[in-house]
């Protein structure tokens, strides 16, 4: 199997390959037809994450090189082992198309058992810790990981399971304020498009999408957002109240102290504002202004297998436009990292092994 992999933080990927791995007890081969680049794959090729004030999240003892990055995948089953076959009657069967569900844990514990399986402390996530879909094959350790995207656009099925995902379990997570008002996506890059079209599903309230690029914030107009804003504009916050009134809720997919400060600038009395992004720094506010707003701050990761079905089955019942997507071959992934990275992608970028 070939791979584009890591070989040393910070460099770009090397071509490797290796024999092609043969399923063993409940696992499941897939030949990988699609990988989506995700932003958290730059973290992990920086191999850090930034914490603000000089500090960083070290992570490159958590994985050995080479290593290949990928968590967004659809492909075809092609071996099953013996505790995945027919007999097992799992329902997953050779040449059959799946999203690979990434975010596994030990299957053990509390968090495993009620559902949480995303939020476990021993990560087996592919493409994170363990070799992902950089690659024209990935392991799957279950069948339960596989999700059938019969009648889903396989260019984007995998990138479903990421960012489709995130922005589907941060929408959740708004609760009852996702109706309450207006609600406000910060950042309208990959994350932030498919959190509109799924937005756009789950409330009928106004949508604000900003961004600091002009063409990104045409795109989310194009896609249907309400209005588009730049942040960094000191009129946004005065047009955002003129046209549709303070914000009742606000998913964040960029995560840095600008968009999280501009976040609580717009918000209403009694609102909540759930941050998924990652781009790190540090943040600070008046302790006073959660009392006096009735504000919630909340983080967010992934999201579960249960989330995932259901998400699923909204793209698959019509209910999601799709979003742009731009196809690379394999070979391309250190230019889709590079793009990424200096902010040329619109939509997803995904690697077509």
């Amino acid at each position: 199997m070939k791979r584009q992999s890591l070989v040393a933080y910070g460099e770009p990927l090397q071509s490797t390959e290796i024999e092609t791995p043969e399923p063993t007890g409940t696992e499941v081969l897939v030949r990988v037809t699609h990988c989506g680049v995700c932003h958290s794959d730059l973290h992990l090729h920086e191999g850090y994450f930034d914490l603000g004030d000089g500090k960083q999240l070290d992570v490159r003892a958590t994985r050995s090189l080479p290593f290949t990055f990928g968590h967004e995948i659809a492909g075809e089953v092609v071996a099953l082992g013996p505790e995945a076959g027919p007999e097992a009657a799992t329902g997953v069967e050779i040449g059959s198309r799946y999203a690979v569900y990434p975010w596994i844990g030990c299957g053990n514990c509390s968090r495993c058992h009620r559902g949480d399986e995303h939020l476990c402390e021993v990560q087996r996530h592919i493409g994170i810790y363990v070799d992902g879909g950089y690659a024209t094959h990935v392991m799957v350790p279950h069948p339960r990981y596989l999700i059938d995207i019969t009648g889903i656009d396989p260019m984007l099925a995998g990138s479903y399971m990421c960012s489709g995902l995130t922005t589907y379990s941060a929408l959740k997570k708004t609760g009852a304020y996702l109706n309450d008002g207006p609600l406000l996506i910060l950042g309208m890059g990959g994350l932030g498009m498919m959190g509109l079209q799924f937005a756009r599903a789950m409330t009928d309230q106004p949508i604000v999408a900003a961004d600091i690029s002009p063409q990104k914030r045409q795109a989310a107009l194009d896609l249907g957002a309400t209005m588009a804003v730049d942040p960094t504009d000191k009129e946004a916050r005065k047009a955002i109240f003129a046209q549709v009134g303070k914000i009742s809720a606000v998913t964040d997919y960029v995560g840095t102290p600008e968009t999280i400060n501009f976040a609580q600038s717009v918000v209403t009395r009694g609102s909540v504002i759930v941050v998924a992004g990652l781009m790190g720094g540090r943040f600070s506010m008046s302790s006073a202004m959660f009392g006096i707003k009735a504000m919630s701050l909340m983080g967010t990761y992934a999201g579960s297998l249960t989330e995932a079905r259901d998400m699923i089955e909204m793209v698959r019942n019509g209910r999601i436009a799709k979003i742009p997507v731009d196809p690379r071959p394999l070979a391309a992934a250190n230019q889709a990292l590079e793009d990424l990275r200096d902010g040329r992608v619109t939509g997803r970028v995904v690697l077509t092994p």
